[in-house]
């Protein structure tokens, strides 16, 4: 890593303030020091009942720009991100007030590093919920990001070390899926999690392609989207020279990829490459959004209502998320994911 002078200086957004958002921002703050210049947007008050709840003896001091914040052990900077009064908010309680604030946080850390006055942005969870409580018509993080950096072609991916899974379609009804399957947005997200592998590991990736069926359909006996929308778009990849195969019956690839086959797996809906990730990570997946022109990562959970101000949340995907942010900041002048 190098010299503290030259880390990267990274937002860390508070998300959804009624979830575990502080308190995990405040748990992993001395981990986050060695990785970057961490910078917290969030709201100033919320941060310091995080640190509270962690019987943590550090301050917040107030920051009107990134660039003003010097961050320590005992000192932890907050720019804030949001006019919306959270005195009255109750943990694991659905709250407009919160769902604003949270997607105000990610807006102004987003408008920050578009600007480069940070070199990336490491988010905590938001809550679906609360966003449409607010009037916010957004399923989560991604498509918030995308939308405000303009960007078309954009994949949700995860990852657990050197194995990453991007995913083909994110927040919707399973039954709204076999229509979005097309291919050319599984390309898409081959070329997508090619590029963003690439610059983790250093090196083009391995990658295998999921099938949607069981046994990928078995030569067309259980649906035909294999041969119509999925092995087309490997084709295509493949004549680009990207080293992708597939498609693979999802069962088998997910062993495959674990015993070190595959460095990432394209899959077709949310919960199939989620819930693989989630398993093998054990709390230390990566939520990772490639295609965007910044560099952002996340928790790869969510704000845990359920234990929310209780003191016992574990904030070991931050301290990840942040280390994952760190080494793709440092990439950003070769390209982006």
């Amino acid at each position: 890593m190098k010299k503290s002078s030259h880390l990267p200086r990274l937002l860390i957004t508070l998300g959804d303030v009624a979830g575990i958002g502080p308190e995990i921002v405040a748990r992993a703050w001395p981990d986050l020091l060695p990785m970057c210049r961490p910078v917290v947007v969030g709201d100033p008050l919320w941060v310091r009942r995080g640190l509270e709840l962690i019987g943590s003896t550090a301050r917040v001091v107030v920051v009107d720009e990134p660039e003003e914040a010097e961050a320590n052990a005992e000192v932890v900077p907050c720019l804030v991100g949001s006019e919306v009064d959270l005195r009255g908010v109750q943990p694991g309680r659905v709250e407009a007030s919160a769902g604003r604030a949270a997607y105000d946080f990610l807006c102004r850390a987003i408008d920050e590093t578009t600007t480069g006055n940070a070199e990336g942005i490491v988010t905590a969870p938001l809550h679906k919920e609360g966003l449409h409580a607010a009037g916010l018509p957004y399923p989560g993080h991604t498509e918030i990001l995308a939308e405000r950096t303009g960007v078309k072609e954009f994949a949700m991916v995860l990852a657990v070390g050197d194995l990453a899974v991007a995913h083909v379609t994110l927040h919707m009804a399973l039954r709204e899926v076999f229509c979005h399957l097309t291919p050319a947005a599984v390309l898409e997200k081959i070329r997508l999690l090619d590029g963003l592998q690439t610059r983790l590991l250093g090196r083009r990736p391995r990658l295998g392609v999921a099938a949607l069926n069981p046994h990928a359909s078995d030569g067309g006996l259980f649906g035909d989207e294999e041969a119509l929308a999925i092995a087309p778009a490997v084709e295509t990849a493949r004549s680009e020279g990207l080293d992708v195969s597939g498609p693979w019956p999802c069962d088998t690839l997910f062993v495959r990829a674990r015993r070190g086959e595959f460095d990432g797996v394209v899959a077709m809906y949310h919960d199939q490459g989620h819930i693989a990730l989630k398993l093998l990570g054990e709390g230390r997946a990566v939520n990772i959004s490639a295609g965007l022109p910044i560099v952002r990562t996340s928790v790869a959970h969510g704000t845990a209502y359920d234990i929310a101000g209780r003191g016992c949340a574990d904030a070991s995907s931050l301290v990840e998320a942040t280390r994952v942010a760190a080494r793709l900041a440092q990439t950003a002048d070769k390209t982006h994911e």
